[in-house]
């Protein structure tokens, strides 16, 4: 059952993207070359340097941010880049240049930082500002945005759930006599650059994801046949074919490939243990791989 709704997930993805940037197998190359169309030459250069930093397990996660700047500046023009956010957070294009993260956003990177914003933007254009903000791990419906000033029974108020995603909290007239809000999550929506975000991460994979001109490609590093081995291995005892695990892994872009295939976050709880050594191996952390190999054997 977690499988098909993986395969659902991907279709949809798949879908998502073909509508968004016309494409349902999704390249890092061809990416690259639309958002240099819409972005610019300079920008895309920079972007793609970033790209190029991030570890490999997470190259896939700044690609996706490309594609919601890409369909985002569509939207919204190349003038975007320009205009500072509230007198107190850089321009987009400054924040690009000096690609250095940005409070509260500390916790993503410049990339992701900068699609939030377009994406928020979008979603603001489209449906107006926000009143406020809900956590949806909880689905509580009641009371859970403030009614602002002036509001009266009815009314439909926009409120942000999440990076260019917005709902409905509909003002309601409580058994007190009390205004409250219930949140309507029928009204569920995304921006269209937090759509082209999702699908492309979801639709593209892990990778590989070689970026034009890369060389030497960091995908074609030789990894240590030992550890490959006992890896590669440790999957097919935990329930992977031979089909999705591949023949022997010799590259980092073999066991890219594999991690791929193998869909292993659906599978059973061992298997995180296990992406904690793989990803510590395709990055090439070789003091945490000894130590999440150690943990793998217990």
């Amino acid at each position: 059952m977690r499988e098909s709704h993986a395969e659902d997930a991907r279709a949809e993805a798949r879908r998502l993207t073909t509508d968004l940037l016309g494409e349902d197998r999704p390249t890092a190359a061809t990416l690259l070359r639309e958002a240099q169309a819409v972005l610019g030459r300079e920008r895309t250069r920079r972007v793609a340097d970033l790209v190029r930093l991030a570890p490999l397990t997470r190259r896939s996660a700044e690609l996706a941010a490309v594609a919601a700047l890409l369909v985002g500046t569509d939207e919204l023009g190349g003038g975007w880049w320009t205009v500072s956010r509230d007198g107190k957070l850089p321009a987009p294009e400054e924040a690009l240049v000096k690609a250095q993260p940005i409070e509260p956003w500390g916790d993503l990177t410049v990339l992701e930082t900068l699609a939030a914003w377009v994406s928020d933007d979008v979603a603001d254009t489209l449906w107006g500002t926000p009143v406020g903000t809900a956590d949806l791990n909880s689905w509580q419906a009641e009371d859970r945005v403030p009614v602002p000033p002036g509001a009266k029974a009815g009314a439909r108020l926009v409120v942000s759930f999440d990076a260019g995603g917005r709902l409905d909290a509909v003002v309601v007239r409580r058994l007190d006599d009390e205004l409250g809000t219930n949140l309507d999550f029928n009204s569920l929506r995304y921006a269209r650059p937090a759509e082209a975000q999702w699908s492309w991460g979801v639709a593209a994979g892990l990778g590989p994801h070689p970026l034009p001109g890369e060389e030497p490609s960091p995908y074609g590093r030789e990894i240590d046949p030992k550890t490959g081995h006992v890896l590669r291995e440790w999957t097919l005892r935990y329930g992977a074919t031979t089909e999705e695990t591949g023949p022997a892994w010799q590259t980092v872009g073999d066991v890219v490939a594999a991690v791929e295939r193998l869909d292993w976050m659906w599978r059973s709880a061992e298997w995180f243990a296990w992406w904690r050594a793989v990803s510590a191996l395709i990055d090439g952390h070789d003091d945490q791989l000894t130590e999440r190999l150690h943990d793998l054997a217990r």
